[in-house]
């Protein structure tokens, strides 16, 4: 049986939730700061292991290996670059969307760009699975042609930061420790 004091604490319960979902959902996000600081902590590995990875692979490019000892340490090298990828990208998307004036498309363009890049990776990472190393030429040309659609669209993948006006992560990200 209902009595009204239980249906009054009732009612209460689901405007006291309602507030709280409402409440969540305006802003609530981290400061401009704090979001920038967390990005910078997500892309500066990242940004390591790709500047490993462009100097391993000019390397590999360049060094006296057999065509299928070059193709196994490129396959390693961008399945390494592919895993740190999703790895910023997933912590990025963790850092939640700031609570500045269009932060949901930052947070979203940042996440887009890291997803277009870990992608172009993978791609990579089958084309080069895909050559033969039965001819040493062959197989450098086709890496070479990998590696330049890899270029391209990893160029492709940068966030477009003229859309993404927001004086508060500007200031953030030219102040805090972690992105200096």
């Amino acid at each position: 049986m209902c009595t009204p004091r239980a249906a009054a604490a009732g009612r209460l319960t689901v405007v006291l939730t309602t507030l709280v979902l409402l409440v969540g959902a305006c802003g609530g996000g981290p400061t401009a700061r704090v979001w920038a600081a967390s990005v910078c902590d997500a892309l500066a590995p990242w940004r390591a292991e790709i500047s490993d990875l462009t100097s391993s692979t000019q390397q590999q490019m360049t060094a006296k290996t057999t065509p299928a000892q070059a193709k196994e340490n490129l396959v390693r090298l961008l399945g390494g670059a592919e895993e740190a990828s999703e790895t910023a990208r997933q912590k990025v998307a963790d850092a939640g969307v700031p609570d500045v004036e269009q932060g949901a498309v930052v947070s979203r363009s940042f996440v887009a760009s890291l997803s277009a890049v870990r992608d172009a990776y993978a791609k990579a990472k089958r084309s080069i699975e895909a050559l033969s190393t039965g001819e040493a030429g062959a197989f450098y040309d086709g890496v070479k042609a990998v590696v330049d659609t890899l270029n391209q669209e990893y160029s492709a993948s940068a966030v477009d930061t003229s859309k993404l006006n927001s004086p508060e992560l500007e200031q953030a990200f030219d102040e805090v420790p972690e992105c200096r």
